[in-house]
């Protein structure tokens, strides 16, 4: 995993934190760097997402697909909890967007480990990213804001994995 992008100053912050089993909540990520774990077989249960104070009008929201559960039915924001807490229940896939004037300005990648397949690529604004139809946990995940139609931070191929297709 590469380590955060901290040569784009211009770049505006975007901090994540992740619930993973047996563990709880970590301390916040930045800006492209891990969320969660890999390699420890540990499933995501919950995340939150929060812009840092920029002066640009707009925020980040997301929503997840929780075992037995589903998509969330409604958009999370502003560090509001996705997905849950206390109920064993595995993240298998998330979307994430910009709204307002962010989603003028700059584009946000997220790419997940997941389960029995690693690292995928790198899904944007409010795509798919993980898996579906197979019961995967998600493990890791990075988050990276990128100037509007800038250069993604990797591969964007093999974002979203879905057995029924």
């Amino acid at each position: 995993s590469p380590a955060a992008n901290t040569e784009n100053a211009f770049s505006p912050m975007v901090r994540y934190s992740t619930h993973v089993q047996g563990i709880g909540w970590q301390a916040n990520a930045f800006d492209g760097g891990m969320a969660g774990t890999y390699g420890q077989g540990l499933r995501l249960e919950g995340i939150t997402l929060s812009l840092g104070t920029i002066g640009i009008p707009g925020d980040i929201r997301y929503k997840t697909h929780i075992e037995n559960i589903g998509w969330e039915t409604s958009w999370k924001s502003n560090g509001d909890v996705s997905g849950t807490t206390g109920q064993s229940l595995r993240l298998e896939a998330i979307q994430i967007e910009l709204t307002g004037e962010m989603a003028n300005r700059f584009d946000v990648y997220y790419r997940v480990h997941c389960q029995n397949i690693g690292w995928m690529g790198w899904a944007k604004n409010g795509a798919q990213a993980a898996s579906a139809g197979y019961g995967y946990r998600l493990e890791g995940i990075e988050v990276r804001l990128v100037p509007k139609d800038g250069v993604a931070p990797g591969e964007t191929a093999d974002a979203f994995r879905d057995r029924a297709a």
